[in-house]
């Protein structure tokens, strides 16, 4: 499987269990933590003319993107065996996205010209650990990926199959 599929596979992978995390943060707590809502929600205030159901699509589109983004990378630095796709540096790796993750959203919401009210400070916290989740869950996909593939390498080759008496 090519390196753009891997990052796919593992987007899908972390940017589900991400927000899946999220959604049971914003249920527990009582703030929208779920990443394609507030996307969601930025796009309608920008453009209160397109249906609420397009700017829904449009977020958890945008969130897909921005999950392939970071996978894009984590599977370049797994690929080029910089880090090991081991539960330690899934960890690592959500920490620093996660630190990523609350800067955009920061910029996010101080050039938009709408921005919600709500506690800034504390949906910055929860982007640390929704992206460790993320991180956990797109090493998984890859590891799973990479099994699949050294499987795929030990079968036998389908070459000849004729058959004789």
């Amino acid at each position: 499987m090519d390196k753009l599929a891997k990052a796919l596979v593992c987007s899908l992978s972390g940017t589900s269990l991400m927000t899946l995390s999220s959604a049971i943060m914003s249920a527990t707590i009582g703030q929208e933590f779920r990443e394609p809502a507030q996307l969601g929600k930025l796009i309608k205030r920008l453009a209160p003319f397109i249906s609420k159901s397009f700017c829904k699509g449009a977020g958890w589109g945008a969130h897909f993107a921005m999950g392939t983004a970071f996978s894009s990378v984590y599977t370049d630095l797994w690929e080029k065996k910089k880090l090991r796709p081991d539960g330690k540096n899934s960890v690592l790796l959500g920490l620093v996205s996660g630190v990523v993750g609350s800067l955009i959203w920061k910029a996010t919401f101080k050039v938009h010209p709408l921005s919600p009210l709500m506690n800034y400070r504390r949906f910055y916290l929860q982007r640390i650990p929704a992206h460790v989740v993320f991180a956990i869950g797109a090493t998984i996909a890859y590891n799973l990926l990479k099994d699949q593939d050294k499987a795929r390498m030990k079968a036998p080759k389908s070459g000849n199959t004729s058959i004789t008496h």
